[in-house]
């Protein structure tokens, strides 16, 4: 029961970022000097990961093709520009050797929940990771790799948590969990968007998680909308284990306009290349 895929549900219509996501895909967006979904791939690939399966809608192919497709214009490799993205490049195709690039379509929307079940046909060892390109986790070690560690010794369904102040919990999926050590719980309850008075706590859930052959079972079972948080909840009620990871580092969210905003600053500012003239660009323009 190795963690050797993850999938990463990218069919969501982006309706947050319309007009923006109109004709570019939300996890295109730069974030920094990279698209979004290039850290939760490199958080992947750095955590052992060696197939990626994207979930995508026929128009969103886009993505897949992002990280697979090379560049065969000699115009674009002869040009004397080339020293400006050769470092993204060779970074990009770094990736590619590490690591396979899968795909599947999910042509209606039907949840986070459905696009995850419709990769299970490429998931014959019953176990793998999901990753929500909303959401990016800087971190001294990646979160997917500790998380990774934990599921060797417990091979039970594993979410990352974040505690969050208490007027930001109304927007998230907040769980009741019982502390096993330092960072890892055992998950009795999961509400999800409660007001803070019935709130079990102020740990939410991030987009990561590590989940079995038993949450396959139990999403086939869903009608309607499929939600994987709410299918977890539903095993926890039936009293099967679900635990929980409170990762260390930061957790940089892309899910609406303000907050992808404030992801593409700080990782801009923090960039080693251009991160110093943005700072003097900004104190020069009185914005810092």
């Amino acid at each position: 029961m190795e963690v050797k895929k993850a999938v990463i549900p990218v069919a969501g219509l982006g309706t947050r970022f319309l007009p923006l996501s109109k004709t570019i895909p939300k996890e295109l967006f730069p974030l920094g000097v990279r698209p979004t979904a290039e850290y939760v791939v490199k958080e992947a690939v750095d955590s052992g990961v060696k197939e990626i399966i994207f979930v995508l809608r026929p128009e969103k192919k886009i993505v897949f093709d992002y990280f697979t497709k090379p560049i065969k214009s000699k115009k674009v490799l002869s040009s004397k520009y080339k020293d400006q993205f050769l470092e993204e490049l060779k970074f990009l195709e770094g990736l590619k050797k590490k690591v396979k690039f899968s795909f599947v379509f999910q042509l209606k929307p039907r949840g986070d929940g459905d696009a995850v079940l419709k990769a299970e046909k490429l998931i014959k060892e019953g176990v793998c990771a999901t990753l929500w390109a909303d959401d990016i986790i800087e971190s001294k070690t990646p979160c997917l790799l500790e998380m990774i560690r934990l599921f060797k010794n417990f091979k039970k369904p594993i979410l990352a948590l974040k505690r969050v102040d208490k007027k930001s919990i109304r927007f998230y999926g907040i769980v009741k969990a019982k502390k096993i050590k330092d960072g890892f719980f055992r998950i009795e309850k999961i509400v999800e968007k409660p007001k803070v008075k019935e709130a079990p706590s102020n740990l939410a859930i991030v987009g990561r998680s590590i989940i079995t052959k038993e949450v396959f079972d139990y999403l086939k079972k869903e009608k309607g909308e499929v939600i994987l948080s709410k299918v977890l909840g539903k095993m926890i009620e039936d009293r099967e284990e679900v635990f929980g990871y409170e990762f260390q580092g930061k957790w940089l969210e892309c899910g609406n306009k303000l907050a992808y905003l404030k992801s593409n600053f700080y990782l801009s500012l923090k960039d080693k290349k251009f991160g110093e003239e943005l700072r003097r660009f900004l104190r020069k323009n009185k914005l810092l």
